[in-house]
């Protein structure tokens, strides 16, 4: 059933089986994914890629289009339309272009190739870079980044799907190797003149976040050495490109890690947020367009995930925290002015926001761990919500396992870590379970929080449903627990979340339900590498484990991931020792899987052969499973495939 709201009441409009779409009936996902929006009385939706205008009086149902994308550039290899200016960036030829609203197509770059990469994401998508072109607020200026990868080593990939195997390498800079350059440029669309920023030589340095100023007169970026624990915040004149000031500088004895563009107040052009966790956890600070730092906003034992947008008739900023709970999410509005927050939700679970145009009105959908969905509309001014769904449990009426959530200690003895289990739905705890402990365990990334069924798989519930325990931990390293609870595996990888994993361990071999003789591991990227790394460092404790797209040793990954978290293998030479799975071949007894896509530009197979080479000098017997064209993760019919193929392994090896 859909529902339109206001801020006093709601009211039903038509269900999915009402809808019409041209005399016949159109099928639609469940409503909860839908972006809704009313334009004109009409109701605006996207189901998917598809946009459809529906007439509340009947349900009737059309494709849409916005006014004004009906005369929108859409030219093929498109990276970024800007509404302001109904202009266009390109790519053609591996070369940027703009097409301008009346059509009409201008060529900014003649050198691009393979090599010289324009208008995409650089830097291996680290450092909250996720796209190449930035256009400024009137839409008038482009700003792009340039990639020189000349002289960055060929990774030799192979496509085997050819009559005969053709090489298609990547540009794969690894830790303590020769990396890229960057540039970045500005088009005028006035002028149709481009001008780079003066950055000097751009050698072993990182420039990201960036950000224009509201007048389109100024572009802000943050800077990193190669060391990246230090990072400049800067602002540059668009018109000649040169450097104007540097307004910000932090440094750290291990990294720093930017990764938020400044956001500039709606009501106050002089003045911006900035994001940093140098008082150990990320918080929001505000700057003036001088430099001048104007004071923190937010501070506290919890993160900040993210500024939603702003409502200009309190003055404040709408942000999503952790404040509640380390694994919530929840939405509170922060006046700038008295840095007062206000709750704006229903203080649990796991929420995410979306403003209006105005700032005065926010959809609110959320989870929590026994609810699978929930829908309001909350007034951002008054903090009044109007509750339109809550979806009741999709598995009422089947037998479900059984999802629980707790605690132990870290290996320091001091830190709290959370855990999640999931049992089967017939448990019986005068019985004996097999356990697989599925891990993550690795930076950005969490497994364990306060949504549906805490954050569980369906890998978990299958598995579950077979008669294993799964059970995961989010040890040291991992995220949204602050600067020193991330940073606690610095040039260490593995060694502390290891320590960590296996206090929750220890853990379960403590409950008189699970069976300590089968223990099973399992996880993919860097879940890979401590899969591995829990199988050799601890070869008595599991039995199986299937480790998909493993990192095997740190000097083959890429640069800017690598060295922030290990330093160059030069620079660290005992820590890569330390951490490398290759020495360490010789101490495999149990079962152990290795799964890779065949031509992953993540993880490449380099880290699972050496490993395989290593194993096979040390008489270690490894399995191994490859899919051909594949990358570091599979996708439709082949991640079905692999996931009965890691539930197979645990069915021949660990029941």
């Amino acid at each position: 059933m859909l529902v339109a709201a206001t801020q006093a009441m709601s009211q039903k409009l038509f269900t999915l089986e009402e809808l019409n779409f041209g005399g016949k009936n159109y099928k639609v996902s469940v409503p909860q994914k839908w972006n809704y929006s009313w334009q004109e009385g009409k109701l605006i939706f996207k189901d998917g890629d598809k946009t459809f205008e529906v007439n509340p009086a009947n349900g009737e149902m059309a494709d849409y289009q916005a006014p004004e994308e009906k005369n929108r550039p859409n030219p093929k290899g498109l990276l970024e339309w800007c509404k302001a200016s109904n202009a266009a960036a390109f790519l053609r030829d591996n070369n940027l272009w703009v097409r301008y609203a009346d059509g009409h197509d201008v060529q900014l770059s003649t050198d691009g190739s393979r090599q010289i990469v324009y208008g995409q994401s650089v830097h291996r998508d680290e450092f909250g870079i996720h796209k190449g072109t930035f256009w400024s607020k009137d839409g008038q200026k482009l700003a792009f980044y340039r990639m020189d990868q000349s002289m960055v080593a060929d990774y030799p990939q192979v496509n085997t799907f050819k009559r005969e195997a053709e090489l298609e390498p990547d540009k794969y800079p690894m830790a303590g190797m020769t990396s890229h350059q960057v540039t970045i440029g500005i088009f005028d669309l006035e002028t149709q003149k481009t001008v780079y920023l003066n950055v000097g030589d751009p050698t072993d340095r990182y420039f990201t976040n960036i950000s224009w100023a509201p007048d389109g007169k100024t572009l802000y970026l943050f800077e990193l050495n190669r060391d990246q624990n230090h990072t400049t915040l800067d602002a540059y004149d668009v018109t000649t490109g040169n450097k104007i000031k540097t307004l910000y500088t932090e440094t750290s004895d291990k990294y720093v890690e930017p990764q938020h563009p400044i956001t500039f107040l709606p009501w106050d052009d002089t003045k911006f947020i900035y994001w940093s966790w140098k008082d150990g956890y990320t918080h929001l600070y505000l700057m003036d367009t001088e430099g001048r730092e104007l004071g923190q906003l937010t501070s506290g034992p919890w993160v900040v995930k993210e500024i939603v947008g702003f409502c200009p008739a309190t003055k404040s900023a709408i942000l999503i925290t952790k404040e509640a709970g380390h694994l919530q999410r929840n939405i509170y509005s922060l006046n700038i002015k008295t840095k007062k927050r206000t709750l704006l939700d229903n203080g649990k679970g796991v929420h995410q926001a979306k403003l209006s145009e105005d700032g005065l009105w926010l959809v609110d959908t959320w989870q929590e761990p026994d609810l699978p969905r929930a829908c309001a509309v909350t007034n951002a001014k008054t903090g009044k919500s109007t509750l339109l769904q809550k979806a009741s449990d999709p598995w009422e009426e089947w037998y479900q396992p059984i999802f629980e959530q707790g605690t132990v200690l870290a290996a320091d003895g001091e830190t709290t870590l959370y855990w999640r289990m999931v049992k089967p739905m017939d448990f019986d705890p005068s019985k004996k379970y097999p356990a697989v402990i599925y891990v993550y365990g690795g930076p950005h990334a969490h497994c364990v929080e306060a949504s549906w069924h805490w954050g569980s798989r369906s890998w978990d519930t299958y598995m579950a449903q077979k008669g294993y325990i799964v059970f995961s931990i989010d040890n040291r390293g991992s995220e949204d627990r602050g600067r020193d609870f991330e940073q606690a595996t610095f040039r260490r990888l593995g060694q502390i979340e290891m320590q960590d994993q296996m206090c929750g361990v220890e853990y379960l071999k403590s409950l008189p339900y699970v069976d300590a003789e089968r223990l099973g591991v399992h996880g993919w990227s860097y879940g890979g590498f401590m899969t591995t790394s829990l199988m050799l460092n601890y070869p008595d404790v599991f039995k199986v484990g299937v480790a998909g797209g493993p990192v095997i040793d740190w000097k083959w990954y890429e640069v800017m991931y690598g060295e922030r978290y290990m330093d160059t293998p030069e620079q660290n030479p005992e820590g890569y020792e330390l951490t490398s799975c290759i020495n360490k071949a010789k101490n495999l007894k149990g079962k152990l899987q290795i799964i890779i896509g065949m031509n992953d530009p993540t993880c490449v197979p380099q880290h699972s052969l050496q490993f395989l080479n290593a194993c096979a000098e040390a008489g270690t017997q490894p399995d191994f499973y490859a899919y051909p064209g594949e990358g570091h993760n599979m996708a439709g019919h082949k991640s079905v495939h692999l996931h009965e193929r890691i539930t197979q392994y645990f069915e021949d090896y660990l029941k």
